[in-house]
């Protein structure tokens, strides 16, 4: 017999003992557009590297997100709060769009005659194979293998949450000139992963998937995100065609951009999983949530998409 922590879900509380308003958000999926017609090739001006870096977000999120919703759909009638459910639908929705979204910059590189589909295939192989559902398989397995699933989406989000704390305040790019409607759509949606951030940890641990399980998954994702981004920057560079031939991306370029605040430098991702790990870790201790909500008040796409 299945069982469900019915205590998993609902408030949570700060190093400081205070709780925090994110569960009592409403998760809305906003129906936002953005218009590449005018995107330079290398939106952050003069900076391929920084580009190609934000660029892996496009070539993982369409499959990525996914995968997210088919299996959180799986888990959605496991669910016995039904706080947790209505975050979890909420969550569902916000990452349906945000995989449309990244999609249609896909349609316009390959509009553009860029073809990144050699990347993009094997991700999708990844996400839908790899990873995706066992149909043949008896449910006790069935139930184990989402429990699985979960939890790397619960790993990946810590990653997306992270992410989109970061890029919700980059003032570099802001100083820059980076592309104004990419710049809206990278914080338009890094600003709903910190609206959601704690869901599907929530969904994790009301489904008793387990702390041995969240670390394993932490331990799998940690190294697969690395190679994927690194792997995804290198095969953008092959593909570029603004860039001299044979021209590849370096670890100094990504450290320069680290250095300039164009990317996330490596010490917030090392913090990040530390935390993860903890025992007593729950999404709610990380930051960013004020910067999500006022961003989300002011952005173009949103604003249009109320």
């Amino acid at each position: 017999m299945f069982t469900v922590d019915d205590r998993a879900a609902g408030p949570h509380y700060d190093r400081r003992g205070t709780s925090p308003n994110h569960e009592r958000l409403v998760l809305e999926a906003r129906d936002v557009e953005f218009d590449w017609a005018k995107l330079p090739f290398h939106y952050v001006p003069g900076e391929p590297f920084a580009t190609h870096m934000l660029n892996v977000l496009h070539l993982l999120l369409p499959a990525g997100e996914e995968f997210f919703v088919d299996a959180f759909k799986q888990a959605l009638p496991l669910i016995k709060d039904d706080q947790l459910r209505l975050d979890v639908q909420g969550f569902i929705g916000q990452e349906a769009v945000h995989s449309q979204a990244h999609a249609k910059v896909l349609d316009h590189f390959a509009a553009e005659g860029v073809d990144l589909t050699p990347y993009t295939d094997q991700i999708r192989w990844l996400f839908e194979k790899l990873l995706g559902p066992r149909p043949g398989w008896n449910k006790r397995r069935r139930h184990s293998w989402l429990l699985e699933q979960v939890s790397l989406v619960s790993a990946i989000e810590h990653y997306t949450a992270i992410l989109g704390e970061w890029v919700l305040d980059s003032p570099a790019h802001d100083a820059i000139g980076t592309d104004p409607v990419m710049l809206d759509m990278l914080r338009w949606h890094g600003a709903e992963e910190v609206e959601h951030k704690a869901v599907a940890f929530d969904t994790m641990k009301h489904l008793r998937a387990g702390y041995w399980r969240r670390v394993r998954a932490q331990l799998v994702v940690t190294p697969a995100m690395a190679l994927l981004w690194i792997r995804g920057v290198r095969f953008l560079y092959s593909v570029d065609p603004y860039l001299p031939a044979g021209t590849k991306p370096r670890w100094r370029d990504y450290f320069r951009a680290a250095r300039r605040g164009l990317v996330p430098g490596p010490r917030k991702f090392v913090r990040g999983v530390a935390d993860y790990y903890r025992p007593g870790f729950h999404p709610s201790q990380l930051g960013g949530l004020g910067l999500a909500v006022d961003y989300l008040a002011v952005s173009p796409a949103a604003r249009v998409a109320r």
